[in-house]
């Protein structure tokens, strides 16, 4: 694969990468960082990329990757950050509410388990199908399934039972 090639080929993935690095990384030079050295690996694998079928979950799956190594290098805790609006049509005692109650949504979702939680970031706020969570995570879509629908339900639960402690 030649350069303009490679450039056409993956140069479009950019910022969906850089996204899914910074959900998982939450630093804004290191996702950066993570992002070019995908470039790198990617750039190195060149003569082999003529045989890969989805060019996207490839260059996905190694980022993904790249993250997993800088999180355990650094031994991050895990956060994610959420972009939520909330309608200024809304009174602000309703703002303020929506917001406590996004608020603490955001800290059951970072509370879930590790496979939850990276399925439940790629479906819902990276807006990946289930076939590319499939290829990043390695998991059936049947598992995809399970594990989406036991996070939603832990979240639910989770979620009134702090509602009934606070009324």
């Amino acid at each position: 694969m030649d350069v303009e090639i490679f450039k056409k080929v993956f140069l479009p993935y950019h910022q969906k990468l850089y996204r899914i690095a910074y959900r998982i990384i939450q630093n804004e030079s290191s996702a950066e960082d993570i992002v070019q050295e995908t470039y790198t690996k990617l750039w190195d694998k060149r003569n082999d990329l003529d045989n890969i079928e989805n060019t996207e979950i490839f260059a996905v799956v190694i980022l993904r990757n790249q993250c997993l190594d800088h999180l355990r290098k650094t031994k991050k805790n895990r956060q994610t950050s959420y972009d939520y609006d909330i309608p200024e049509t809304e009174s602000l005692s309703k703002q303020i509410e929506l917001q406590d109650e996004v608020h603490h949504i955001r800290q059951l979702v970072d509370n879930l388990p590790e496979q939850q939680w990276q399925v439940m970031i790629l479906k819902h706020w990276d807006s990946c199908t289930d076939e590319e969570i499939e290829q990043i995570t390695g998991l059936s879509a049947g598992n995809i399934r399970v594990t989406l629908s036991r996070a939603r339900k832990t979240i639910r639960e989770q979620f009134k039972q702090l509602n009934r402690y606070e009324n």
